[in-house]
């Protein structure tokens, strides 16, 4: 089944990766957008995370049973011999059998508000979920956004190391030919010799650093790497400002949102808790028949009906209930202040995403007119080594400055890139809703809307449970804000 879900979403993520690549490369080119439908669709976490999800939804049908009838059948044959002691023939034997069933109807009509509030805690868990769900989501594009570019830098970084094997290569060919016709000393050609080793030393270490990144790739996306196209700007989804991004992170951050249901689930603990004192109303009905096991004659069989309105008021629990209430108020108290915990928590990790964002922009800036000025200097020192006005040492030194700059270019790059992708998660807007927009997306609301008359729904529960909910706490859905995907130009 997941075989032909992947089929049918490459079919779909052919169109997405148009959408999604800003900077045109190859045909057959792996995409940021490729990455991420796989990952999207196959990420074992983000798999278990959708199950747990799943679990967690019938929760409120288990809260909902509350308002249901429920019926027990009880089959009971019993067989006697009674033995009665005595010489002779006084001695007696008795036996016995019977036969009896019995069906039994109960039908809550009210709880005082237990089940009301116990379903409204449910649904208070679901949305909860749902935001972590959320959370997972963001946390497993991150790290394939991580593992693309960490790929590319360190594909970038090899090229970089093995240009200068060649480079030095040919610098060294260069001293043992100047060497020869006594230009140089010896002292000359074992700097080149030396640099050479160094910089096949360095290659190894890409070489070795480049694989440890494509594992990691498979780890997250599924597949090995093969050749990646460039990755597209996030420009469409950053904001302006900080404060646009404080902005969107109270509105759809998940950890944040998390913790307001999570807040919302205890308040609703607190009414089922209280709800403990109030009385509770039900109908009772049983029917059963008895008689003789054997021989079987069920038009013998005696036959009992009954019915009953029970009415129960709790009196006296020894302080069970009111400390049970004090318990629930005190984990409300704790659930409302990690509401602003988790506010804090994620304004901090947005400062400094926002700050690693900037300064990386600053730094490609610089090292961008780094490699500039690295490669005219490069290209001046051989020209002057020509002429005799440079020494090999300088000619060595302004090579490893010029790669030390292109890795540093590259390092800024991609540093850059993390830096907007980490911006983007502590806000809430990293999501494959928004980086792949015409893929086909999980919905955790269709599992749940699909429980709502399952097995076991009557239709009566809901007048019932309008009534046992006066005066229980509603949850509230907090809406998400609207925000442009990638590729799609933003309204003015």
């Amino acid at each position: 089944m997941l075989n032909s879900r992947r089929g049918a979403l490459f079919a779909a993520v052919s169109s997405a990766s148009i959408v999604l690549s800003s900077i045109a490369g190859p045909a057959w080119s792996e995409t940021l957008a490729d990455a991420i439908a796989l990952a999207y669709d196959s990420n074992p976490t983000l798999q278990s995370q959708r199950a747990l999800q799943r679990a967690l939804d019938e929760s409120w049908v288990q809260a909902r049973t509350g308002f249901r009838p429920s019926a027990s059948a009880t089959v009971r044959g019993t067989y006697q011999e009674l033995r009665t002691p005595g010489a002779g023939p006084g001695r007696s034997i008795t036996e016995n059998n019977a036969g009896s069933a019995v069906l039994s109807l109960n039908q809550p009509i009210y709880t005082g508000g237990r089940v009301a509030a116990s379903v409204s805690g449910a649904e208070a868990d679901i949305l909860a979920g749902r935001e972590n769900l959320r959370r997972v989501e963001t946390q497993v594009l991150g790290q394939v956004i991580l593992a693309y570019v960490d790929v590319r830098r360190d594909i970038e970084g090899l090229r970089i190391r093995q240009e200068n094997v060649k480079v030095l290569r040919r610098q060294l060919e260069e001293s043992k030919a100047r060497f020869d016709v006594g230009e140089i000393t010896r002292t000359d050609v074992a700097q080149s010799e030396a640099r050479l080793a160094a910089a096949i030393a360095q290659l190894q270490s890409s070489q070795a650093q480049l694989d440890i990144s494509r594992s990691n790739y498979r780890a997250t996306v599924g597949q090995t790497p093969g050749d990646l196209a460039p990755e597209p700007s996030l420009a469409a989804l950053m904001p302006a400002t900080i404060d646009q991004a404080y902005d969107a992170a109270e509105s759809d951050n998940g950890q944040i949102r998390a913790a307001q249901y999570n807040e919302q689930s205890s308040r609703a603990n607190v009414a089922q808790s209280r709800a403990e004192r109030m009385p509770t109303v039900s109908l009772q009905g049983s029917v059963g028949f008895s008689g003789i096991a054997s021989p079987l004659h069920t038009e013998d069989y005696a036959r009992s009906l009954t019915g009953a309105a029970v009415v129960t008021v709790p009196l006296f629990s020894g302080g069970l209930i009111s400390s049970r209430i004090r318990s629930a108020v005190e984990r409300n108290n704790a659930d409302r202040i990690g509401v602003e915990t988790a506010r804090r928590s994620v304004q901090q990790g947005l400062t400094q995403a926002w700050s690693s964002l900037i300064a990386a922009r600053g730094n490609i800036d610089a090292t961008d007119q780094q490699v500039r000025a690295a490669r005219i200097a490069a290209e001046g020192v051989h020209q002057e080594q020509q002429v005799g006005l440079r020494t090999t040492l300088d000619v060595l030194n302004a090579e490893q400055e010029l790669r030390s700059a292109e890795l540093a270019q590259i390092n800024a790059r991609h540093d850059e890139y993390a830096a907007a992708a980490s911006v983007l998660a502590q806000m809430g807007r990293l999501e494959a809703s928004h980086l792949t927009p015409n893929v086909p997306h999980y919905d955790p609301r269709a599992n749940y809307n699909s429980l709502r008359m399952t097995w076991g729904w009557t239709p009566w529960e809901e007048p019932i449970a309008i009534v046992d909910g006066i005066g229980t706490p509603k949850i509230t859905e907090k809406p998400l804000r609207s925000s442009p995907a990638l590729g799609v130009p933003t309204p003015k």
